[in-house]
């Protein structure tokens, strides 16, 4: 709660208004590079395709595309003479971050195997946040960011002990002295 505390005070982005100068702006910016950085450090911290820039972008251009939609609401007015907020810019934006994430997701060699589907998932996750903070929700930016985060770091080491449990696949994990440990117990040399 510190966390949202920080934005809502000294970032100024808790604010729920189209009315923006040029500090609500950058604001709002802020907070969603921040908060897509959070996630991001994760994925870059496991090694993944997408990592602390990718998701940092994604934040940012979904913020400016939705400030960008209130200051149209705001600024422009439609072909019938009034303003209205621009829905479709927002909604282009989960349309196009299916295509981010369409190419974070790979098939392997054996045309079984599927990895990247969770990068892609917080690619989504982090437009999301992106579209949040640029409205000026920063409860709901940082919170789920920090249940995201949550879910990418404390239950990928859940589900991996379960698998390992259960001996599922050929999971192997890491002891405390640096060597792995298959499903069945054996012990191997690290790499």
């Amino acid at each position: 709660m510190l966390v949202i505390f920080f934005v809502e005070n000294f970032l100024g982005a808790g604010e729920y208004t189209i009315d923006m100068n040029e500090a609500d702006v950058l604001s709002r910016l802020l907070v969603a590079a921040v908060l897509g950085g959070i996630i991001g450090f994760e994925r870059e911290r496991a090694h993944k395709a997408a990592g602390l820039r990718t998701h940092v972008l994604v934040s940012l251009g979904s913020a400016l595309f939705t400030i960008i939609s209130l200051l149209i609401y705001k600024t422009y007015p439609s072909l019938d003479g009034t303003t209205g907020f621009d829905y479709h810019i927002v909604a282009n934006i989960i349309v196009g971050i299916g295509f981010i994430g369409g190419g974070a997701i790979l098939r392997g060699n054996d045309g079984v195997h599927v990895s990247g589907t969770t990068t892609a998932a917080s690619l989504w996750l982090i437009a999301a946040i992106g579209i949040a903070a640029g409205l000026g929700f920063s409860f709901a930016a940082v919170a789920a960011t920090l249940i995201g985060y949550i879910v990418l770091t404390l239950l990928w080491y859940i589900e991996k002990r379960i698998a390992y449990r259960i001996g599922y696949g050929d999971l192997k994990l890491k002891d405390e002295l640096g060597l792995e440990h298959d499903h069945n117990g054996q012990h191997r040399t690290a790499k």
